[in-house]
């Protein structure tokens, strides 16, 4: 049991977990060890994620075996920081294929779009059980500087499986001979490093971000299976020496069927194109010119080429696939021949259902709109299709495609897993056909939005992610995009995925110019930390601006804290520690202010009052935030006091949190832990989470429905939004509705115009009726299979 706070204002907490010493425990981290089956009897590439319903990420590929499985690329793009495994991991939970279970992953570059999947991977596996997994990363040369930069934040005894090959960045840009990566029983995997080098880069050392991979994989052969007739004409008995026939140690029984090779091509610019065609080491795999090959020549069954469509458009790229022969060419570098299927389904099944009860709270998403879809058709479809009708032998990615290489009998495409186009049309029709009477609620609802002038252009709060801990198929993790329209916008959170999540709500386009409202300058971003934009902190440093080297204000760092490197949160081997006992920074109250002062400028023109962070009770680091908007005139020339939002981050209910929360507009507040129903009697289990799960929610510093309420209502919040729910509960939270008085539940992609607050807790009774057969707590979606096969 967690060793609880004595109780203090009615706050009971786990202080192990808020000063970090909850799980202190050294793990080894152990990689998985499986015993291999050289007679494979499966094995399959397939494609996990083309990456093209945001356009955002570079497709992942899955090479599948009994015993082994190998991932090739790991792409994800977010906004921040941390960009972490969500894109995939997402993907994956959505069809039931089991990240668990991988053994190594293979980088073709080290960038945003293939290996941003990275770090959470390696969170992901490093907390699976009490001792944690790890897995091979296996990458160029720069994989080296990622591992540097995951240090600060992902367990040492995950970093340490990690392998870069290649030139090193600055070393002299000359030939580099293949690597052979793995080699056993069931595969052989090389690495072909494409280095170019010439007027289109920085000159003749190597850059970070310059080498790009071929992977060539090898399974191999099928010795000839013994054959009885010619050993009794070679007058042998039955015996052991049909044995050492077999074994091909006098007598060959029958011709060995060569393994499939399969090859994966990542040439993302013309420079690397020129490269590849002066590659010497992928001769072997080449055709004559007649489309003969010689006796040694090896035969590649599959290219999967990871290349712009941009490059793999050109008549030189073209000209350079027909050197593999009748090889079957799959295009799987952003083409678009699935744009029109999301990547993750199940929430856009649910989002299109919650725009037809509620379409003011849940506008369409912009992926789905009509103008989004023409414009992307417009723009690549006509291009793709050009691509593929200069080569025959050349077919277009779908998720889940399948290129079985075993068993032989099987040797082909299998399509049987691609993910069919299910139109918001087909949706609709089931949701009536599954809800009556959900029409019935449409019209209520409307009717919440008859009165005018319940439209404001001066702040949007758009709940991005409303999940905890890691991705689901039906909640991203936590991010919140407040939109201040013309003036600009905010972040709170800035969870994995969340430019996927941007461009499914607002659109591709609109994506972009979302972005662009942050006021983010690229390579140019600075950056503070929370205790520095805490009321005492701002108070001190207002008091006295000039001062750099004085006495620190309170949650600044004392000048010994500065002196001792060992305090740095991000030092080698710092560990992180409690708010009550702050480690210090190394950035001065010199470098604080004028960051402060840019702030403030910024605040300012965005028609803010204050940004105002707050240290809660969760684990070390933790702070809330408040947003305040300033004061304004309307049309008449009447002063209108300015809204404030509230966003407790993860926290168990403690002063810090009621006392910033007074007389809030919007308090949003997590609720991780709720209620939930028993799958047999479909009755309330009162007990299982007021009693029982309120001890998880100490154990790990969260709060539940109920105390998330009860912190609103004791600070007077107008409106209480809940959200972070837990992955491991159903689509929507089961609540006491008389508790509800003024609160709502959060879902994905919902956006909350400041004029729509009075009437979120009157929609609330018709969204639980969306959901009442779903209301059951699903325990497969806390439970990853295999994509296939139960092996």
């Amino acid at each position: 049991m967690p060793e609880p706070e004595p109780e203090t204002e009615r706050v009971i907490f786990n202080k192990r977990r808020a000063e970090g010493r909850d799980n202190n425990k050294a793990k080894t981290l152990q990689l998985k060890v499986r015993k291999l089956n050289p007679v494979n009897t499966i094995c399959y590439f397939q494609i996990l994620g083309t990456g093209m319903d945001t356009r955002d990420t570079s497709p992942s590929v899955l090479l599948f075996f009994d015993k082994q499985r190998f991932i090739f690329n790991a792409g994800d793009v977010s906004i921040g920081l941390l960009i972490i495994f969500a894109g995939l991991q997402r993907f994956c939970t959505e069809h039931k294929i089991k990240l668990s279970k991988i053994d190594h992953i293979f980088l073709s570059r080290v960038c945003s779009e293939t290996a941003g999947g990275i770090p959470g991977l390696l969170l992901t596996l490093a907390g699976m059980g009490d001792e944690g997994m790890s897995v091979n990363v296996l990458g160029p040369s720069d994989l080296k500087y990622l591992v540097e930069a995951m240090r600060s934040f992902i367990p040492n005894a995950a970093m340490v499986h990690t392998k870069s090959f290649g030139p090193a960045t600055g070393s002299d840009a000359v030939a580099f001979p293949p690597v052979v990566l793995i080699d056993n029983e069931v595969v052989k995997i090389s690495a072909i490093l494409l280095q170019p080098h010439g007027k289109s880069l920085a000159g003749p050392t190597v850059q970070p971000g310059d080498i790009s991979v071929v992977y060539v994989c090898e399974l191999p052969e099928i010795k000839g299976k013994f054959d009885p007739a010619k050993a009794t004409a070679l007058g042998l008995k039955p015996g052991p020496k049909y044995c050492e026939l077999q074994l091909g140690k006098s007598v060959r029984s029958g011709p060995s069927v060569p393994g499939p090779i399969v090859l994966l091509v990542d040439c993302p610019t013309t420079a690397h194109f020129e490269y590849l065609l002066s590659e010497q080491s992928l001769t072997s795999y080449y055709a004559d010119v007649s489309g003969d090959r010689m006796d040694n020549a090896k035969v590649v069954n599959y290219v999967i080429h990871l290349s712009p469509a941009s490059v793999t458009s050109s008549p030189q790229y073209q000209g350079w696939m027909k050197r593999f022969g009748g090889a079957q060419h799959i295009l799987a570098g952003h083409e678009m021949k699935n744009v029109e299927i999301p990547i993750p389904k199940s929430s856009s099944r649910i989002a299109a259902r919650l725009n037809h009860v509620c379409p003011q709270l849940f506008p369409a998403t912009g992926f789905w709109s009509q103008q989004h879809m023409s414009k992307l058709f417009s723009d690549s479809i006509a291009s793709s299709e050009d691509s593929l009708s200069k080569y025959s032998e050349s077919i277009s990615a779908e998720n889940l495609l399948k290129f079985i290489l075993r068993p032989l009998a099987q040797l082909g495409l299998d399509r049987t897993g691609i993910p069919s186009l299910t139109s918001p049309l087909e949706i609709i029709d089931e949701l009536r056909s599954e809800i009556p009477e959900i029409e019935d609620a449409v019209q209520e609802i409307k009717k919440f939005w008859q009165s005018p002038g319940q439209t404001n252009e001066d702040m949007e709060i758009v709940l991005l992610g409303t999940g905890s801990s890691q991705p689901s198929k039906y909640r991203n993790v936590s991010s919140i995009y407040i939109n201040l329209f013309s003036k600009g916008s905010a972040l709170f959170d800035c969870g994995e995925r969340t430019l996927g999540q941007l461009k499914r709500r607002f659109g591709v386009n609109g994506a972009d110019d979302a972005v662009r409202s942050l006021r983010l300058e690229d390579l140019d971003m600075q950056f503070l930390d929370c205790r520095h934009t805490t009321e005492a902190s701002l108070a001190a440093l207002e008091s006295n601006p000039k001062s750099s080297t004085g006495s620190s204000p309170p949650g600044s760092p004392s000048s010994s804290e500065q002196k001792n490197p060992n305090s740095n949160l991000f030092a080698k081997g710092a560990s992180m520690q409690s708010f009550w006992k702050r480690p210090g920074s190394p950035v001065g109250n010199g470098v604080v202010v004028p960051v402060l002062k840019k702030l403030k400028k910024v605040l300012n023109e965005a028609g803010l009052e204050a940004l105002i962070s707050f240290p809660v009770v969760h684990c070390p680091h933790a702070f809330g935030v408040v947003l305040k908007a300033a004061e304004r005139l309307n049309s008449k020339g009447k002063v209108i006091s300015g809204w404030k939002i509230v966003y407790s981050g993860d926290t168990r209910p403690c002063p810090e949190l009621i006392e910033a929360s007074r007389g809030a507009t919007v308090l949003i507040h997590e609720a991780r832990s709720h209620k939930m129903l028993n799958r047999s009697s479909l009755s309330y289990v009162q007990a299982t989470f007021e009693d029982g799960m309120v001890d998880e929610a100490i154990a790990r510093n969260h709060s539940t429905t109920k105390e998330a309420i009860e912190v609103g209502d004791s600070a007077g919040a107008y409106q209480i939004i809940l959200t972070h729910f837990s992955q491991r509960y159903p689509k929507i939270p089961v609540f006491d509705e008389t508790h509800m008085h003024n609160t709502c539940i959060a879902f994905d992609m919902m956006s909350v115009n400041i004029a729509d607050l009075p009437v979120l807790p009157k929609v609330l009774p018709y969204l639980k009726l969306l959901f009442r057969t779903e209301m059951i707590v699903d325990e497969s979606d806390d439970v990853v299979y295999d994509a296939t096969l139960a092996i």
